[in-house]
């Protein structure tokens, strides 16, 4: 390696270091902005579910089909996959999927991909997309993406309708999640809420309001699961950005420090041919 070849490799991860610090500086801006939505949200959804579990003590199940195990014979699943568009951003794909290899049994299991990537990687395996709203901003799929499950699951399609996303937790920690959304798991909300459990007034009546209280808490868990997830995305790919910067800075650092040790030598060299010169004129 030549002194030219060095400077030119130090120059293209320059340039590299730039282009990452750009993106990690771009992910931390949408990184907030995400974050934001999904704080705000979630305490929307958290007092949804809250009012849900309060009130399960007077909802007869016959009430809402949504609260009924499904008469069917079926025995598929269909799973909304969340995943992003775009890539860089660490382990969020290669997680996601290696939970659906490991715990997700594919041949009796469809699929609703909201993301590009997680549509290929389906794809790769032969498995059922059903539809797949990976174009465009998802968030506003989020009412066709409800559409379609509670229509699929109420016909008696699939057995169950399940949800699999990475909600976010901070900056640096993300947990994967694998819930069902239908049919809705009163005891288990029951038994969840129970010390924050009040006596409610249902008026005019459950019958009249709690299937429209449901339904509205399936579709805000598909959304808060779409806002959660690319919260995450974000503040994976600002780190995994950052990490590029600064390897590409120790890139830098040992490419420089190779280029002084060719020119050191070089400059030696140079002095020992001089040196030989004037000792072999002398000599003469």
């Amino acid at each position: 390696m030549n002194l030219r070849t060095v400077r030119k490799k130090i120059k293209s991860v320059k340039n590299v270091r730039k282009i990452t610090k750009a993106m990690q500086l771009i992910s931390a801006v949408k990184m907030k902005k995400s974050v934001q939505s999904e704080l705000e949200g979630r305490l929307y959804r958290n007092g949804l579910m809250e009012l849900i579990g309060s009130v399960s003590g007077k909802i007869d199940r016959s009430i809402s089909p949504l609260l009924l195990t499904p008469k069917t014979t079926s025995i598929k699943d269909l799973v909304i996959y969340i995943s992003a568009n775009k890539g860089l951003c660490g382990a969020f794909h290669v997680n996601l999927l290696k939970f659906i290899v490991k715990n997700i049994n594919l041949t009796t299991t469809e699929f609703v991909t909201v993301g590009s990537k997680g549509a290929t990687s389906l794809s790769r395996f032969d498995q059922d997309i059903v539809a797949d709203y990976s174009q465009g901003n998802p968030q506003t799929k989020v009412s066709a993406i409800f559409t379609l499950a509670i229509e699929a699951y109420l016909s008696g399609k699939y057995r169950s309708i399940k949800l699999l996303y990475t909600q976010y937790i901070s900056a640096l920690r993300s947990e994967l999640k694998y819930i069902t959304l239908l049919p809705i798991g009163i005891e288990e909300l029951k038994k969840e809420l129970a010390p924050k459990t009040h006596d409610y007034i249902v008026e005019p009546s459950p019958k009249e309001i709690i299937d429209s209280l449901l339904k509205s808490s399936v579709e805000e868990q598909i959304r808060g699961a779409i806002i959660s997830s690319e919260a995450v995305e974000q503040s994976m790919r600002m780190m995994a950005m950052k990490n590029a910067t600064d390897n590409a800075g120790d890139v830098i650092y040992s490419l420089t420090l190779i280029g002084n040790k060719i020119r050191q030598t070089k400059i030696t060299s140079e002095l020992l041919d001089m040196v030989t010169a004037k000792e072999s004129v002398e000599s003469n």
